[in-house]
């Protein structure tokens, strides 16, 4: 028997951004890892690569992230050393 059963049908108005095709779909189509969601509407996962973009600007321009010098602080991996 097997400890995870694979959900072939999605629940009704969960919808998906599929990577791979580029399109919305209700339920969950593909792969896990070729979709973004689940999203609320249709509309929001119209605008999945929207989001993704402005959550990716975002991060990029975020100072927690970034340090003034280039030099270590600010790596996002714990690592770098932080000073005031």
């Amino acid at each position: 028997m097997a400890l995870f059963k694979r959900r072939t049908v999605g629940k009704p108005g969960e919808w998906y951004y599929c990577l791979r095709h580029q399109k919305v779909e209700e339920g969950p189509e593909c792969r896990a890892a070729d979709r973004f969601g689940p999203y609320p509407t249709r509309e929001e996962a119209t605008h999945a690569m929207d989001t993704a973009r402005e959550r990716n600007l975002e991060w990029e321009t975020d100072p927690k992230w970034h340090d003034k010098d280039g030099q270590g602080e600010g790596r996002g991996d714990g690592q770098g050393e932080q000073t005031s």
